[in-house]
């Protein structure tokens, strides 16, 4: 005679997946309590989920998140649009939104943009198309159709990384201060003729912003407000590429604020091989406060920004919007400091 489950033999011959029963069967509990852990594992008790959750892998139980959106014309999937998948800064702040939702029984949709304002009008459609119970964007400017969209979802919309009056959520913080505060460092060490060097502008208008905080300052003591700037991504070698090019374009450059550390960092490691003092002959100074920029020498002067942290607190508002609760703000001011290197 075989002690094989009902469960165990259905596997065994393809004929079925398992199902929450057999779960319930497998823990000895009710279905309604394999469910709740399934979909809100916080709500139960530390033991009995563990004895769920044992059995769930024991018998091989996958959740079909398809068939459960169809029932409830809603998923467990939250969309996350980000413009760039290779930049670090991006990814800190999905760490933050993804392990705060995966404690709610959500997975995240992630789709890339690349800076491309019709692209995220695409996306915010497909996922839209999902049923996703929430959607998450970078920034606060769209395409005035993707405006409409995101104002016609019946569902939380978060807009993340910059500040001021959105669609619904906010958390961010503002790039025109953080680009006027460094520059105003870069004034108060002596600096009188400085420039901005920066990489996909016309896309990446958050660092648009930090030079409108820079233009603003030097116009305002009657300075220059001078710009340069690349198409391609940011990298250490277009540093290395846009020192050389500002050095010898504008030979009387004193100081240089760098649209992120990436290219920052990669400027500095270009002056230290060819001999150029930072920061006796060019200051550098970056923005996002990445580890390599702590790491080099001279040590980078950056504007540091609490990504992953605004992932948890954008992820925990949207939680607090689907759960019925009020978010702790509609805006929510995460903040920058200033981190006075080496290297200015």
């Amino acid at each position: 005679m075989s002690n094989q489950s009902s469960s165990d033999r259905r596997r065994r011959r393809g004929t079925d997946k398992p199902t929450l029963a057999d779960v319930a069967r497998e823990a000895g509990v009710s279905s309604i309590t394999v469910s709740r852990v399934v979909n809100a594992p916080d709500s139960v008790r530390e033991s009995t989920r563990k004895r769920v959750e044992d059995a769930i892998e024991r018998v091989g139980y996958v959740r079909n998140m398809l068939a459960g959106s169809l029932a409830s014309a809603d998923s467990r999937f939250i969309a996350v649009i980000v413009p760039s998948l290779s930049n670090i800064v991006f990814n800190e702040v999905i760490y933050g939104l993804q392990t705060t939702f995966e404690k709610h029984g959500y997975q995240i949709l992630l789709g890339n943009t690349d800076y491309s304002m019709q692209r995220e009008y695409e996306l915010v459609r497909t996922f839209m198309g999902w049923s996703s119970s929430a959607l998450v964007t970078t920034g606060l400017r769209h395409t005035p159709p993707c405006l409409e969209l995101l104002k016609g979802y019946r569902k939380p919309v978060m807009e993340i990384m910059e500040l001021g009056q959105g669609v619904d959520l906010n958390v961010g913080l503002s790039h025109y201060d953080a680009g006027r505060c460094m520059a105003q460092h870069l004034l108060d060490r002596g600096n009188r003729h400085i420039i901005y060097a920066g990489t996909q502008m016309q896309g990446n208008y958050r660092a648009r912003l930090r030079f409108e905080g820079q233009r603003e300052l030097l116009e305002r003591q009657g300075l220059p407000a001078l710009m340069v700037e690349w198409d391609q991504p940011s990298s250490l070698e277009l540093g290395r590429e846009a020192l050389h090019h500002v050095m010898q374009a504008h030979p009387d450059i004193q100081a240089i604020q760098f649209a992120d550390d990436m290219m920052a960092s990669g400027a500095i490691l270009h002056a230290t091989r060819t001999g150029i003092r930072v920061p006796d002959d060019i200051a550098i100074c970056g923005f996002s406060g990445l580890p390599i920029g702590q790491h080099i020498s001279p040590i980078l002067t950056t504007i540091f920004s609490p990504r992953e942290e605004m992932g948890v607190i954008a992820a925990r508002n949207i939680i607090d919007r689907i759960e019925g609760k009020n978010p702790v703000a509609v805006t929510h001011d995460v903040g920058f400091s200033l981190s006075i290197g080496e290297s200015t």
